[in-house]
């Protein structure tokens, strides 16, 4: 006989009843060595990566800086197309010729007066004699029209172009220094240890 009791209960072990659970998966032991093997290929190529950026970054493309001469030479020559305007062309013709002389002969020339620069030059062995007595008489010139307000004509100003480029090439390095300088085409630095 089954009592109520009996019955409540076999009701309640029936709705008690579970569905199979999945199978457990097992790990192999292996997975580490994918896992692995996955690092290993992404540092393999970030290192790869590294090395051709570097590799890249390191190969300049370098372009010959003109030469000082040169550039004073064409300077000068633009310098012309002010002639006539006596102050301007002065103006780019005494600059040139000092900028010139600073980096040909790594001396301090545009940021002092032209007293202070004769007087400087005068200790020096850059320039002949010669080259420091025309340089001097040049530079006076040149203060004449840039300070006092001394209108040349233009044959006057033509002689001031004129001992400018004078110096200009009296003083450019000898062609056995300047090997190299007519190639213009660039060229590619490697640095060392590639």
């Amino acid at each position: 006989m089954v009592t109520n009791q009996t019955a409540l209960l076999v009701a309640t072990n029936a709705n008690d009843i579970r569905d199979i659970k999945p199978p457990v998966e097992i790990p192999s032991g292996w997975e580490w060595l994918w896992w692995l093997l996955a690092a290993l290929i992404v540092l393999a190529l970030a290192v790869w990566a590294w090395r051709w950026w570097q590799k890249r970054r390191a190969q300049v493309l370098l372009v010959p800086p003109v030469p000082a001469h040169l550039r004073a030479k064409q300077q000068l020559q633009e310098a012309l197309a002010l002639i006539t305007q006596p102050k301007p062309f002065v103006v780019a013709v005494s600059d040139t010729t000092r900028y010139y002389l600073e980096e040909r002969f790594n001396f301090d020339a545009p940021e002092r007066t032209t007293e202070e620069f004769l007087h400087e030059l005068r200790r020096t062995d850059l320039l002949s004699a010669d080259q420091k007595a025309s340089l001097s008489d040049f530079l006076q010139s040149c203060d004449l029209v840039k300070f006092a307000k001394y209108e040349p004509g233009e044959p006057e100003l033509r002689e001031l172009h004129g001992s400018a480029v004078r110096l200009v090439e009296e003083t450019e390095p000898p062609p056995a220094a300047r090997i190299g300088e007519g190639n213009s085409a660039p060229h590619i630095l490697q640095t060392a240890g590639k």
